[in-house]
């Protein structure tokens, strides 16, 4: 493998990386699949490259993938047999450590020889050299590689909350059978509870990977983005002060991946915009930025980023876009305000939603005509046909012709699911 295989593969977009790793590698180590189980892509931390082994139609599981990554993580890399999609199956496991979280790529192979030491340091090399790159573009919260974090994320989130909901409900239900007293077998009963209770630690367990992988508590984010300031502004004799989140600000509460990347990448940019940006107070004389406030606040669903300075007051929106603050921003519907005063400093606030915006419900309401909302109205008051003729000053035949019309159109079967429907979507007129 040369450098120019290496620029293909980081030149790669997200999604072809690991097809393009596979490629790099195929030659000097033969291989069939490749699979990744790392935390520095948090829209898809668990990815598989090729023809699985096994079986037709298995699959290698995360569960498979952690199994290996102890082994791997000691010297870098291992290879041997490995249980992966029910087959055992030579494999080369590479482990990255160019991130906290670290990265495990692990090739199915199709021969049993020792993998020279040659290909292994090439193999690491690569494999660290896209760990660091996609860590990157994570950190500095790329807005095309974010969009499609955050969509991803949010069709993944779904999946597993509907895989745990289905097999949590199933697995439960086996159990309560299983332990009822009308079973004389105790044997069978017993070996069967010991499976059902296996499978449910492991469906938490899956969970709790893929939650490690793609989370991390709002007071460890913070303390990486003090971390990283800190030595740049040392070197500029500007103090500061840290607003950490504490147990009311949130600071146990997970936060996504793309939340935090982007809420550190947002206020580094506007800290590094402040101290650019200085000017002359009124007197003409140079006022500097002496003293740079940092605090964040989890609600409950957002993340509030105020960065606060006592520099002249002169920092403009330009210079935040300049930065791509704003774009970063917009990518997951978060907002930004900018308070500049002069001679007393400026004050920036980030919003960042913890989640993906919820589609806005369809007003069923909307197919209804101005009289017929009126006649759902006193409908949902409880009166009867001829109560609403006598409000209306109409006839009684007119009104039953409209709370027909008002059935059909709302798609219920009685007056009292039409009145529901008047009282959530805000027609009675309270």
């Amino acid at each position: 493998m040369d450098l120019t295989a290496a620029v293909d593969v980081i030149r790669a977009p997200l999604g072809e990386i690991l097809p393009r790793v596979s490629a790099a590698l195929s030659e000097a180590i033969a291989h069939r699949a490749v699979a990744e189980l790392s935390g520095n892509c948090p829209h898809s931390p668990f990815k598989t490259h090729g023809d699985p082994p096994g079986d037709p139609g298995t699959a290698i599981t995360t569960a498979e993938m952690a199994a290996l990554a102890p082994m791997a993580r000691a010297e870098g890399t291992w290879q041997g047999r490995a249980w992966l999609a029910g087959a055992e199956v030579p494999v080369l496991a590479v482990y990255s450590d160019a991130t906290a979280r670290g990265a495990l790529l692990v090739l199915v192979r199709t021969e049993e020889t020792p993998v020279p030491a040659g290909a292994l340091a090439a193999a690491r090399a690569l494999w660290d050299l896209v760990t660091a790159h996609r860590d990157r573009m994570a950190a500095e919260a790329v807005p095309g590689a974010l969009g499609q974090s955050r969509a991803a994320a949010a069709a993944r989130a779904t999946a597993i909350a509907e895989l745990v909901d289905a097999h949590g409900a199933a697995l439960s239900a086996l159990l309560g059978v299983l332990r009822g007293r009308d079973l004389d077998d105790r044997t069978a009963r017993a070996r069967a509870v010991d499976l059902a209770v296996g499978a449910l630690a492991e469906l938490r367990a899956r969970t709790d990977r893929d939650q490690a992988l793609v989370e991390e508590p709002a007071g460890d984010a913070f303390a990486r983005l003090a971390e990283s300031l800190r030595p740049e502004l040392r070197g500029l004799s500007v103090r500061l002060d840290l607003g950490p989140p504490g147990t009311e600000e949130g600071a146990d509460r997970l936060l996504a991946a793309d939340v935090a990347n982007t809420a550190r990448a947002v206020v580094r940019a506007v800290v590094h915009a402040m101290l650019n940006e200085q000017g002359p107070g009124q007197d003409g004389a140079p006022r500097p930025v002496r003293r740079v406030h940092i605090g964040w606040k989890v609600g409950a669903g957002e993340l509030r980023a105020t960065v606060r300075d006592d520099g002249p007051g002169v920092l403009r929106r330009t210079a935040l876009d300049a930065r791509r603050v704003g774009e970063r921003l917009a990518v997951l519907g978060g907002r930004l305000d900018v308070d500049a005063v002069p001679e007393w400093g400026t004050t920036v606030t980030a919003t960042v939603p913890l989640g993906p915006p919820q589609p806005a419900r369809e007003d069923p309401l909307d197919v209804l005509g101005a009289r017929e909302l009126e006649v759902l109205e006193q409908l949902a008051r409880g009166r009867r046909n001829r109560q609403i003729a006598q409000e209306l000053h109409i006839s009684e035949s007119t009104v039953k012709f409209h709370v027909a019309n008002i059935l059909e159109k709302l798609g219920v079967t009685s007056r009292g699911e039409a009145a529901a429907l008047a009282h959530t979507w805000g027609a009675t007129g309270s």
